[in-house]
């Protein structure tokens, strides 16, 4: 690599949030030497759990604000003993990775030494006999998290294209095979062999479709095609969709094998009524449905997809009154939600490729990474805020689709803007309206527009926009939010500030509760929202007169 190129890779990296578990940065040595081992061990182990293909140590670089300090390790020319260092590294590291070194000058005063290391394949990276992995900011032992270790064990494998020998076609439900037939048929139309599919026998067809391999029963044949009573061949793993209601009402349904039919019985569980809204510069009412069928089906079968089977859970859709929550286990496997937004994005990998590949032959799902944002633009054309992955966990992915307004002056907004509006103004709107921090540049941008206005990070809908919603005044103080959304405000201080004081608490959302209430009534109401938290959110690690509310 030239200098040129090694010095937009470290911007690159120096971009990159502080918690990143596959770079690490440190300011200007390793000490000792068998640390840096350790290092290499934990972030080739990191790089491979986060599906990267490298991970990156620099030296000479803060690990706090990124700013670069310059490094005088010389790891080239450095001995443990009277081996070279580099010779002791790379022999005791099992099995060997060639991990790569570089040195160059960022500037005049300042020299960077950076190692990229390639990312464990099939087994943890171990550095003299032990592996190491690096989880958060900190570097710790493989052995405390078996399930890491087991996803480094399995990154070879493909689960989902698994033959099950004891399996037969017979394991399969003819309605399910049917109505897959018919959908792949759908998906051929003007290929030369589409008018040979009708004589195929089921044997060819699932072949063809890559359900089944040389006519051989997968985990994927399984989930998609299974009867009911075949769910045994793929345990522990777990094939099965939770529907909960969650409102004023209380219910729940499983929904199991053959997924490919039981997706249907779910939506039909889901409660589609019509949203009205009333935007001032129309004489009716805008009339939507609250949820868009199609959405549904990509977000349940984005689920199926993208499920990490080795986790034997179930995926949960739960229907709150304003929203469903959809949850699967396992990360996002290729960059994050954010990256599919506006449809520019197509992943280079995928979990369960071979499960994929079918869904996308069936017709299910699109495997071009389409998929966000099908349900981003269906959802902005409908007026409701978008698809939010920010409560997505290390090991699950949880999207949000809401059939009701969080701010009801964003909906208008989009009703009497929406001509002048590209997507990524929509999806910063998004953000502003749900306190999702935004960078410098699209702030800028969204001023320039004078669609906000506020100091960062306090950004709100501006004015200008408010009066021509007629809201005026009252909107600057986000009249009433959605409390899921308040509660979002106290972690996002937590998570910057480590702690909140109940004073901060106040501070941060006593102007945020309705006009309605007066002083003591909004005390009262953070106070409910504090003693809801406490049962899985946060805990007061204070006294009762004190409290220092912290994450759980």
């Amino acid at each position: 690599m030239t200098d040129t190129e090694l010095k937009n890779l470290l911007n690159e990296l120096r971009a990159l949030p502080r918690e990143t578990e596959w770079v690490e940065f440190k300011s200007s040595t390793i000490k000792p030497d068998e640390k840096l081992g350790d290092y290499i061990s934990g972030l080739s182990n990191a790089a491979c759990v986060n599906n990267q293909s490298f991970a990156w140590l620099v030296l000479g670089i803060d690990n706090n604000d990124h700013t670069v300090k310059g490094t005088n390790y010389k790891f080239k020319s450095r001995k443990h003993g009277n081996d070279d260092l580099e010779f002791w590294i790379r022999r005791y590291l099992t099995p060997s990775i060639r991990f790569d070194y570089f040195e160059f000058m960022f500037d005049a005063q300042h020299k960077v030494e950076l190692f990229r290391i390639p990312a464990a394949v099939g087994e943890p990276t171990n550095f003299q006999g032990k592996p190491s992995i690096r989880i958060g900011t900190s570097l710790t032992h493989l052995k405390d998290y078996p399930h890491y270790a087991k996803i480094i064990y399995n990154s070879q494998d493909d689960w989902s294209a698994k033959i099950i020998e004891n399996a037969s076609i017979t394991a399969l439900d003819n309605e399910a095979i049917k109505l897959a037939k018919e959908k792949y048929k759908e998906k051929l139309v003007g290929k030369p062999f589409f008018n040979d599919i009708d004589g195929w026998s089921d044997e060819t067809f699932l072949d063809k479709a890559k359900i089944t391999v040389d006519g051989k029963i997968t985990n994927t044949a399984i989930l998609l095609l299974g009867k009911p009573e075949s769910s045994h061949f793929i345990s522990p793993s777990v094939a099965q969709i939770t529907w909960k209601l969650d409102t004023d009402q209380k219910a729940y349904e499983h929904f199991g094998t053959p997924l490919f039919l039981s997706i249907n019985e779910v939506l039909k569980q889901i409660r589609i009524v019509r949203h009205k809204f009333f935007p001032n510069n129309q004489l009716i009412a805008t009339e939507v449905l609250n949820y868009d069928t199609e959405v549904i089906l990509e977000a349940l079968n984005n689920c199926i997809a993208h499920q990490d089977y080795s986790y034997n859970s179930r995926i949960l859709l739960t229907e709150k009154a304003n929203k469903l929550i959809f949850e699967n286990a396992g990360s996002f496997f290729e960059g994050k939600a954010d990256d599919y937004l506006l449809g520019e994005k197509t992943p280079k990998n995928y979990r369960n490729k071979f499960l994929v590949e079918a869904m996308f032959n069936l017709n299910m799902i699109d495997s071009l990474g389409y998929g966000i944002h099908k349900m981003t633009k269906s959802q902005y054309l409908r007026y409701f805020p978008l698809p939010d992955y920010t409560k997505s966990k290390r090991e699950e992915v949880i999207l949000e689709i809401y059939g009701n307004a969080i701010d009801e002056n964003f909906s208008k907004l989009l009703i009497e803007h929406i001509d002048e509006m590209n997507l990524t103004e929509v999806i910063l709107l998004d953000k502003v309206q749900k306190s999702i921090p935004i960078t410098d540049n699209a702030a800028r941008l969204l001023k320039k527009k004078g669609f906000i206005e506020g100091r960062k990070p306090n950004y709100f809908i501006s004015a200008q926009i408010a009066e021509v919603t007629n809201q005026k005044a009252e909107y600057t103080r986000n009249k009433g939010l959605d409390k899921e959304v308040l509660m979002s405000f106290i972690i996002k201080h937590i998570e910057n500030h480590s702690f909140a004081t109940r004073e901060e608490i106040d501070t941060l959302l006593l102007d945020k509760l309705p006009d309605y209430m007066d002083d003591k009534q909004r005390k009262k109401k953070i106070e409910n929202i504090l003693q809801e938290m406490k049962k899985d959110k946060i805990k007061n690690i204070g006294s009762r007169g004190f409290p220092k509310w912290v994450k759980i």
